[in-house]
């Protein structure tokens, strides 16, 4: 049974986003039949990808035209290379050339690359307009629809360029994960079980017990629900990263991100985050925390990633120092004292991070 079989339509879950302008983010099958009727602007515009448009790019404009809107649809190659500044240059300047006013709607369909780079261009077209996010993909679902973050990414690191902009609603139809591939479904099983060793160990269990695409629409819905939770909550007490609390979503996100930029995005983000948490856990246990290692250890295994690049720790260094959550010129990590209590350290020492690195090596190799 592949996810989003069984009952023709599961839920919607609604799991509400408690902002100044709060939102909600919908979690079930079949929600991107009923996108158009939420979406009150009457002009829309979708930014898409050349995998996910063909599949689901078709339908969605024949319902929101339907309903009597004006829709363009705009497809970006896909991967990550997309996040980038020239690509949002020649989004922002088509919907200019197509006379797309401040009343009007961008849709974000596809993955989190695409919803990176259709938030910014919400974001920053005529200083704003509305954004609604339909995540295609796990990872998508589970983290970069929901909060707000949007970006591009720069030669000098990840996500460098961006802004916080909310969308006014997330529709994450778990039936479109059906065409997704098993590869990318283990991506984004990686921020879910993340949000778990956070703040939920029921996704723990959910993943120990046997977890993957076969568990089906109500049970998939279920799990997203609670993940998107987790986020929401933080997002909520945080949505700027200013507290303190958003920053510790970036758990195992640290190690994470310099690998992805250090080898160009060959290594993709669920692999870097999934090498990042195993390296988590090692700098947590230097220093007396609960040894979560077992875990994110299984979580790795299957994952099945790509192979950790042999860098150095001189090759990752210049990335580290360029993370976000750095401050006073140090970087700082998200560790775990123990499931569900996450703390942002930023006494890391260089000596520390380049022996946790070699002990990675180590027990990965």
């Amino acid at each position: 049974m592949s996810a989003g079989s069984g009952a023709a339509a599961v839920g919607p879950r609604r799991v509400p986003v408690r902002l100044a302008q709060p939102y909600e983010v919908l979690i079930g099958s079949g929600l991107l039949a009923e996108v158009a009727p939420s979406v009150s602007e009457n002009e829309v515009a979708v930014i898409t990808d050349a995998n996910v448009g063909p599949l689901h790019a078709a339908k969605l404009a024949a319902s929101l035209s339907a309903s009597g809107k004006r829709v363009e649809v705009f497809t970006v190659p896909p991967g990550e290379a997309s996040k980038d500044a020239a690509v949002w240059l020649d989004l922002t300047r088509s919907l200019a050339r197509a006379g797309f006013s401040r009343g009007a709607a961008v849709l974000a369909l596809g993955g989190g690359v695409v919803g990176d780079l259709a938030g910014f261009v919400a974001a920053s077209y005529l200083r704003g307009v509305a954004l609604y996010q339909l995540p295609t993909s796990l990872l998508a679902m589970v983290d970069s629809s929901v909060g707000g973050k949007t970006g591009l990414d720069l030669p000098e690191g990840k996500n460098l360029l961006g802004a916080i902009w909310q969308p006014r609603a997330v529709f994450a139809d778990v039936s479109v994960l059906a065409t997704l591939p098993v590869r990318e479904f283990r991506q984004g099983t990686v921020e879910l079980v993340k949000h778990g060793y956070l703040a939920d160990p029921e996704l723990i269990e959910l993943f120990e017990g046997g977890w993957g695409p076969e568990v089906g629409g109500a049970a998939l819905a279920e799990a997203v629900a609670r993940s998107v939770a987790v986020k929401a909550a933080v997002v909520a007490a945080d949505e700027r990263e200013t507290a303190g609390a958003r920053a510790t979503l970036n758990l195992g996100h640290t190690l994470g991100h310099a690998l992805e930029a250090a080898t160009g995005h060959a290594l993709t983000h669920g692999d870097a985050v999934g090498y990042g948490l195993v390296y988590a856990a090692l700098l947590g246990r230097r220093r007396g925390f609960e040894d979560l290692l077992p875990g994110f250890l299984r979580l790795l295994t299957w994952l099945a990633p790509g192979a950790l690049p042999d860098l150095g720790f001189e090759d990752l260094s210049p990335f580290l120092q360029r993370d976000k959550k750095r401050s006073a010129g140090a970087v700082r990590f998200v560790l775990l004292e123990r499931i569900g209590k996450p703390v942002v350290v930023g006494d890391v020492s260089r000596q520390e991070q380049e022996s946790a690195w070699r002990e990675l090596r180590e027990v990965v190799g």
